[in-house]
């Protein structure tokens, strides 16, 4: 598995976590310890959960938009926690093809969703990266909400305090 795959996969578990609440540093560590990621992945994932997190109005408007008849509540936390994920690197990350966000996505889907999540989430992924914007640009148009520069955090820099990342840890200098 090649390493941003693996940061894509992480990405999606601290986000489908966070869901219920902040994560503690100590299970965040442990999260990182079992998965067993190289530095490289944690430090992309980390980068995709923070691109979320500060991003998430308009990336849920994205994909609310792109969801005929669904709302992102009936969404199951994978599909939409992934949806996220891949419109985050759609929308901000300049090196990912845009085929290459849906295929990962896609194949990430198939692995940690429903039966039905592949397609569920190709289809929606199509739509949002119809209408995308310029990459760097929030969906909506305009610049967005945060960017890494101003955020403090390096792209490819492994932040010290998770919460720099944009992890919400709780009892890590909380945010």
């Amino acid at each position: 598995m090649g390493v941003r795959r693996k940061a894509r996969e992480c990405a999606l578990q601290v986000l489908f976590a966070q869901e219920r609440g902040p994560m503690r540093a100590s299970a965040l560590e442990a999260f990182w310890e079992e998965t067993g990621a190289p530095p490289e992945a944690r430090t992309y994932a980390e980068r995709l959960v923070h691109l979320v997190t500060d991003h998430r109005a308009s990336i849920d408007d994205a994909i609310a938009r792109a969801a005929e008849n669904w709302t992102l509540e009936r969404m199951s936390r994978v599909d939409r926690n992934l949806l996220r994920v891949a419109a985050a690197e759609l929308f901000f990350v300049e090196d990912v093809p845009v085929r290459v966000a849906l295929d990962e996505a896609i194949e990430i889907a198939k692995r940690f969703g429903g039966e039905d999540s592949g397609r569920f989430v190709n289809g929606i992924l199509d739509r949002v990266a119809r209408d995308a914007p310029a990459k760097g640009t929030a969906p909506g148009g305009g610049p967005p909400e945060a960017s890494d520069a101003a955020s403090g955090v390096a792209p490819d820099a492994e932040p010290t305090d998770p919460n720099a990342a944009g992890l919400k840890v709780a009892g890590a200098g909380g945010r």
